[in-house]
C-alpha cells in the first residue's frame, strides 16, 4: 500500500481492507454494496504525528502527550476571526474543517475521482448540543467550499433544505455527488476521537468503495481547526484554508527566547517569525519593561513579523471593529421578535434601546424632537425604529406621566402599610454605563443565537462582552476612536493568546469560564490599555477578570446559545469594567498574578465534570423544562 501524507490527510492506492464481521450492515446503506466497515476505516492510521528532521536526516516523531507551543503568539486575526452564529466550536469550526476536507482534495487531483454515488463517511463524536448550533449544515456547506467569513447567512437554512431534500451535495463548487444524510453522516454520540472533544472523521471513496482519502479534525474553540500532526506547534494555516495563500510564520513556532529578549531575524531566518515572543503574563511584562514599550505595541509589531503592513494591521482591525459594530447595530434594530429555537425566547435588544431613549443610529429609540443641535432634523441615513416600537408624537413618558390636574400619577406600592416595615416605592436608577454595557451585549448574542454574522471573542458565546465594552469606549469614553479600537483589540489579542496557551478557549474543555470567563479577561485589559494604565495594572485588571468567571459551568438550556449565555454575557461585559476599575484603584497592590489565575483555570477545567461542558447534561439545562413535543432539530 503507497500512501500520501498532507497536513494529516492521508491518501491510500489501495483498496480498504473489508472484514464481513465488521462490515456495516447493508441495509443501512439501503442495499448498497459498500462495505467498508468504521472498523476498517479506523484501521488506517488517520491521525499521525508530526515528523521532524534533525540534523541526521531521522525522523523523530513527537509525544502524543500535549505539549505547549513554545510561545504563546499567534496572529491577532487568528483570535478575532469574522464567521456565523450560533457556535465558533460547532458551527464556525466544522464549517472550516469541510472546506479545508475539499482543498486538500482538490489540491492533490483526488476530487474527481470522489464517486458520484458515495462521498464520504462522516463521523461526528462533537458534544450533544450540536445539533442546536447548526452543526449539520456548517459541514456540508462547508463541503461545498463556503467559508464562515464570507458566506451569506441568509441562504444557509435554504442550501441546506435542499442538500436534504435533492441528496446532492456540490463539492468545492465543482463536483456533483449524491449525499444521503441518513447513510453518510455518523453522529457518534458514544465514541470520543482523542484529542479533543470536539472530534470530526472525514473519509471519501471511489466508484469501487475504495478508501481515497481520511483525515481527523478537532474544533478546539474560537474557530480554530487542528488535527493530531499540527496540534503541537500549533499550525494554525487551517485559519486561512488555502495553506499557499498564507503567510510562513503562521504554520510554525520554532524560537525560544528569554524573557525580555527580542528576537531579529538573520538573513538566514525565516523573516516570519515574531521578534516579541512571550509565553506568559510574567514574559510578556518583562518585555514591555525591557523595550519600554506597551502590551498593544509589542502585539502590533509581531503582527508585522506574520507579513502584514502597518495598513494591513490597521484595516484588519477596523474591519473587525465594522463586524462588531455592524453586529450590534443589526441587534438593535431588528424586527424579529423571538430566537430560533424551541424556547421562543424573547428579543430583548430593540427593546432595551430604546428605552434608553438616546441611541447611537439615528432613528432607533429617537424621536425627531428629542434631537438637539443645529442639525436636529433626522439624517437621510437614519434607520427607522422597528416596525411597533415607534414612538408616537404625543406619546408620554409613562415612568413620570402627569395626569391633567398637573400633579404625579401615586405610583403603586407593593406591601402593607401597616407593619414596622414600611414597603418601598418603586424607582429607577439611572446608571448608563451598566445599561449600555448590557444592550449592547445582548444584541450581539442574540444576533449570535440567530445564526448571524459574528466576530469569535475569542468564541462566538462570548462574543458580546468584548464588542460591548468596546463599543462603550468608542461612544463614551476616548477622543481617539482609532487609536482606542487599535489599542483595546490588540491588549486584549495578548491575553487571549495566554489563555489559548496556558489553558483553553474551548466550552467543551472548561465550561464556560473558559468562554465568557477569558472574554471577560481579555476586555478587562483592553479597558484598561485604553485608560492608559501600565502593563502591570493591565494584566492584573485580565486576573481580576478571569478569577471571578472561575468555575463558570456551560448548561445551555435545550443545547441553545440563548439561556443563559446571552444575559451572561452582559454580565461579562458589566464586570470586565469593574474589574479595570479595580485594577487601576489599587495602585499595584495585588496578591494574585494573571500566570496563577490561568494556571487556576485549567486544573478547574480538568476536575470539572462533562455535564458542565456544553453537554447539557446539567445544571439549569436539566432544571429548566421545555416543550417535548416540539422537536430539536
Amino acid at each position: 500500500m503507497t500512501s500520501v501524507l498532507l497536513a494529516g490527510l492521508r491518501i491510500y492506492a489501495r483498496r480498504a481492507p473489508r472484514s464481513a464481521s465488521t462490515a456495516v450492515s447493508p441495509s443501512r446503506h439501503h442495499g448498497t454494496r459498500r462495505t467498508v466497515s468504521h472498523t476498517a476505516v479506523k484501521g488506517y492510521p488517520t491521525i499521525v504525528p508530526s515528523l521532524h528532521q534533525n540534523k541526521e536526516g531521522s525522523e523523530v516523531a513527537d509525544s502524543a502527550v500535549r505539549v505547549k507551543p513554545e510561545h504563546a503568539v499567534i496572529s491577532t486575526f487568528d483570535l478575532f476571526s469574522i464567521g456565523v452564529g450560533p457556535s465558533s466550536s460547532h458551527t464556525v469550526g466544522p464549517m472550516r474543517a469541510g472546506k479545508i476536507f475539499i482543498t486538500d482534495l482538490q489540491e492533490l487531483g483526488l476530487l474527481d475521482r470522489v464517486s458520484a454515488q458515495r462521498l464520504i463517511r462522516l463521523v461526528v463524536s462533537l458534544s450533544t448540543t450540536l445539533c442546536r448550533h447548526h452543526t449539520p449544515q456548517a459541514i456540508l456547506l462547508g463541503l461545498e467550499g463556503s467559508d464562515p467569513e464570507t458566506i451569506d447567512c441568509g441562504t444557509i437554512p435554504s442550501r441546506y433544505e435542499a442538500i436534504l431534500t435533492n441528496k446532492s451535495l456540490h463539492l468545492g463548487g465543482d463536483r456533483r455527488i449524491h449525499f444521503d444524510m441518513d447513510r453518510d453522516m455518523l453522529w457518534r454520540w458514544d465514541e470520543v476521537l482523542k484529542t479533543h472533544p470536539n472530534g470530526m472523521r472525514f473519509s471519501c471513496f471511489d466508484g469501487n468503495g475504495d478508501l481515497l482519502a481520511t483525515n481527523e479534525y478537532f474544533s478546539v474553540g474560537g474557530g480554530f481547526v487542528v488535527n493530531d500532526k499540527t496540534k503541537v506547534d500549533e499550525n494554525l494555516f487551517y485559519k486561512g484554508v488555502d495553506k499557499r495563500v498564507v503567510h510562513g510564520a503562521r504554520l510554525h513556532q520554532t524560537h525560544q527566547a528569554g524573557q525580555g529578549d527580542a528576537i531579529h531575524p538573520s538573513k538566514d531566518d525565516d523573516p516570519g517569525h515574531p521578534p516579541y515572543p512571550f509565553d506568559s503574563g510574567n514574559s510578556l511584562l518583562a518585555i514591555t519593561r525591557k523595550h519600554n514599550m506597551t502590551i498593544a505595541q509589542i502585539v502590533h509589531d509581531n503582527e508585522r513579523y506574520f507579513g502584514l503592513s502597518e495598513q494591513d494591521i490597521h484595516d484588519k482591525l477596523m474591519r473587525i471593529w465594522a463586524v462588531m459594530d455592524d453586529c450590534i447595530r443589526t441587534g438593535v434594530s431588528t424586527t424579529e421578535r423571538t430566537l430560533p429555537g424551541r424556547l421562543k425566547l424573547r428579543r430583548r435588544a430593540p427593546i432595551l434601546y430604546r428605552r434608553l431613549m438616546r441611541g447611537f443610529y439615528p432613528g432607533i429609540g429617537i424621536p425627531a424632537t428629542h434631537l438637539i443641535g443645529p442639525n436636529s432634523s433626522t439624517s437621510s441615513g437614519a434607520v427607522d425604529a422597528p416596525e411597533g416600537m415607534r414612538p408616537s408624537q404625543d406619546a408620554e413618558d409613562h415612568s413620570v406621566s402627569m395626569p391633567s390636574g398637573g400633579r404625579c400619577r401615586a405610583a403603586v406600592v407593593t406591601g402593607s402599610f401597616d407593619h414596622t416595615v414600611l414597603p418601598m416605592p418603586p424607582r429607577r436608577t439611572n446608571i448608563s454605563a451598566v445599561d449600555f454595557l448590557s444592550c449592547y451585549a445582548i444584541a450581539v448574542n442574540e444576533v449570535n443565537a440567530a445564526g448571524g454574522r459574528i466576530v469569535t471573542s475569542p468564541t462566538n458565546g462570548a462574543a458580546g462582552v468584548i464588542p460591548a465594552v468596546l463599543k462603550y469606549i468608542v461612544e463614551f469614553v476616548s477622543d481617539d476612536p482609532e487609536r482606542s479600537i487599535e489599542t483595546f483589540l490588540l491588549t486584549a489579542g495578548a491575553v487571549g493568546m495566554l489563555f489559548k496557551r496556558g489553558s483553553t478557549i474551548s466550552a467543551a474543555e472548561g465550561g464556560c469560564q473558559a468562554e465568557v470567563g477569558v472574554a471577560c479577561s481579555m476586555a478587562s485589559a483592553g479597558f484598561a490599555a485604553c485608560m492608559g494604565a501600565s502593563p502591570e495594572t493591565v494584566l492584573q485588571a485580565a486576573e481580576i477578570g478571569i478569577e471571578h468567571n472561575l468555575g463558570l459551568t456551560c448548561d445551555p438550556i435545550d443545547g441553545l446559545v440563548q439561556v443563559p449565555c446571552i444575559e451572561r454575557n452582559s454580565l461579562g461585559a458589566v464586570k470586565a469594567i469593574t474589574a479595570a476599575q479595580l485594577s487601576m484603584a489599587s495602585d499595584g497592590v495585588y496578591r494574585v498574578t494573571l500566570d496563577e489565575a490561568i494556571e487556576a483555570m485549567r486544573l478547574t477545567a480538568a476536575d470539572m465534570s462533562v455535564k458542565y461542558k456544553e453537554t447539557s447534561l446539567s445544571g439549569l439545562a436539566t432544571t429548566v423544562k421545555i416543550p417535548l413535543t416540539v422537536p430539536a432539530c
